[in-house]
């Protein structure tokens, strides 16, 4: 019996959570931020992950709540530790842009993040990826071939030009001019500037 009430406590907790995330999103469409920030919130500290997650962005753009970039890594962090791939994203950007370089356990785990982002099908995580291992300290160049690679398929221009480069100049892979024109060519159709000049 005891089982029995706590399961359903769970399930009420999570049905609660789900309601409060989607009455966020709803008034975030109608412009209410400040009703929306309050929702996602309480779902938020309930430990629901997609409602920390939008915490996280409220407080990055200042929706219904002060900008705080702190706050904002603080619920992308905890999104994240539960699998939300986007929070991945948005966590290791931040403890790459934000922190110091020096920390090799933040790098580590902004490192991380990306790469189960990636994996999860996240295409800004896949190009961010992409270029970090491409020029990187040390790069790895195939590592950041196959990243850019799997954003070019999500149809990211900015990576298929990228993926261009790397056939140009041989980066990760045999140097092949023909297979570069043809990601300019496709990139450029996307409307990516670098590829038309590159291409001229």
């Amino acid at each position: 019996l005891e089982e029995a009430a706590f399961q359903l406590q769970q399930i009420f907790r999570i049905d609660i959570s789900i309601a409060l995330n989607i009455l966020g999103i709803e008034s975030m469409r109608a412009g209410h931020s400040r009703i929306a920030y309050t929702c996602f919130k309480l779902a938020a500290d309930r430990g629901y992950s997609k409602a920390q997650f939008n915490v996280g962005l409220c407080y990055e753009h200042g929706r219904g709540t002060e900008k705080d970039l702190e706050k904002a890594a603080f619920y992308y962090y905890h999104a994240a530790n539960s699998c939300h791939p986007m929070a991945q994203y948005r966590y290791a950007r931040y403890l790459l842009c934000h922190r110091p370089e020096s920390e090799w356990d933040r790098h580590q785990k902004a490192v991380t993040f990306l790469e189960q982002a990636a994996m999860a099908g996240i295409t800004e995580a896949q190009a961010y990826l992409g270029v970090f291992y491409i020029r990187g300290l040390q790069p790895k160049e195939k590592r950041g071939l196959k990243y850019l690679l799997l954003a070019a398929k999500n149809g990211d221009a900015q990576s298929r030009y990228h993926v261009g480069v790397c056939y140009e100049k041989g980066l990760g892979v045999q140097q092949d001019l023909a297979e570069a024109m043809r990601h300019y060519r496709q990139s450029a159709a996307a409307g990516n500037r670098n590829s038309r000049e590159r291409l001229r």
